[in-house]
């Protein structure tokens, strides 16, 4: 059985009580335990398992080094699970290896960026010689923005949301085509320790998590991981994404992240590329979502579209309803027309408009169908 929330707007105190409900707090146990101290943060854990080479030297082909990836994430969950019974203390008192685990997927997602695989369009740029890829990204680390994002899902807020520019989707309704495509580049260009002081100071300064979201995080998931290294703090790492990462990429990162805030957009491929311009859209999000879903704390979001419930709404509710039953599901009513769609209705008419209530509604109404469990969280 799933549950699906209305987001919250405006935080509030009393946001507290959604941790109350016990199905919440047992679909994000892992989350909340992270969030509350109870246990270490999994990157935290990754920085520890120790690694006998040096996974950065040109000397060690990457054939080698998935050989030793595949080999350390089986031994990764015992030696998390072990380190996660002794809490914080054991975190600190172990010793830190020269090498470890996390440099390991660090190196990878490097050599994955050059030529790029990062994402499903393989587009393979040259992005460590400073050639963009189709997400418009190359070798800068780019953010427009950090803060303290009130008006996530209530077991989120708040949440230490870090906004990056670029995106490997080119959505003709886009509410942040600001900096994924008209100025993606336009943002603040850091250093991985600046990524990693970001972070810090969201958390010591209230932030339950770390939000990555953009435009799309998967075009800076090296800089992501490599900042790890440098955060010193217990923090639970959230991934916000459109789920179009390649296979690779999503193994560096399902055993460090430790809850996922995926989009669920489209219920069939012919919308995704009129709508997004992606290829095999439904093979790869549903795939990755999967994934996530069999590994961690999930909460899965589906925009309503207008003229869309049957080709994308209904699909949706029935996968995950069918293959991630542990998830929670935010069915989402905050369409607008934006971006390409506002300025060219004619071209877009099937969506150049807001989602009537009978249409939200109706989406609800499947959700019912299926045996979803309408829960508001206040």
């Amino acid at each position: 059985m799933i549950d699906w929330f209305i987001t919250l707007i405006n935080y509030r105190p009393d946001a507290l009580s959604v941790w109350s409900d016990p199905i919440v707090k047992e679909r994000l146990s892992h989350y909340y335990s992270v969030m509350k101290n109870e246990k270490p943060a999994r990157f935290l854990a990754a920085k520890l398992l120790p690694l006998d080479i040096d996974p950065y030297s040109p000397s060690v082909s990457v054939e080698e080094l998935w050989r030793l990836h595949d080999k350390m994430s089986i031994e990764f969950e015992g030696f998390y699970r072990d380190l996660s019974q002794g809490g914080l203390g054991k975190l600190e008192a172990s010793e830190k290896p020269r090498f470890s685990y996390l440099d390991l997927k660090v190196a990878l997602a490097y050599r994955l960026m050059n030529p790029c695989r990062l994402c499903e369009r393989r587009c393979g740029a040259r992005r460590l010689e400073g050639r963009p890829g189709v997400c418009t990204m190359d070798k800068e680390i780019i953010v427009h923005s950090y803060f303290h994002h009130m008006g996530e899902e209530a077991p989120l807020v708040p949440s230490g949301t870090i906004f990056y520019g670029g995106c490997n989707f080119k959505c003709v309704f886009c509410q942040n085509y600001d900096i994924s495509q008209v100025n993606p580049r336009g943002g603040e260009k850091l250093s991985t320790r600046e990524l990693a002081s970001i972070q810090v100071y969201l958390r010591r300064s209230g932030a339950r998590n770390i939000n990555h979201v953009g435009g799309e995080p998967t075009p800076h998931l090296p800089f992501i991981l490599e900042s790890f290294k440098y955060v010193d703090v217990n923090v639970p790492q959230l991934w916000n994404s459109n789920m179009y990462m390649s296979e690779d990429s999503m193994k560096l990162i399902v055993d460090i992240i430790d809850i996922w805030l995926p989009d669920l957009k489209y219920g069939n491929n012919d919308c995704a590329w009129r709508l997004s311009k992606v290829r095999n859209y439904w093979e790869v999000a549903t795939r990755n979502i999967k994934i996530a879903h069999d590994h961690g704390d999930i909460i899965i979001r589906h925009l309503v579209l207008p003229n869309h419930i049957e080709c994308c709404t209904r699909p949706v509710l029935e996968w995950i309803a069918k293959n991630t039953p542990r998830s929670l599901v935010n069915i989402m009513d905050q369409y607008r027309p934006e971006h390409i769609v506002a300025k060219y209705p004619h071209m877009y008419r099937d969506i150049a408009r807001r989602p009537k209530a009978s249409e939200i509604l109706e989406a609800y109404r499947i959700a019912d169908e299926l045996g979803i469990v309408y829960k508001p969280v206040s």
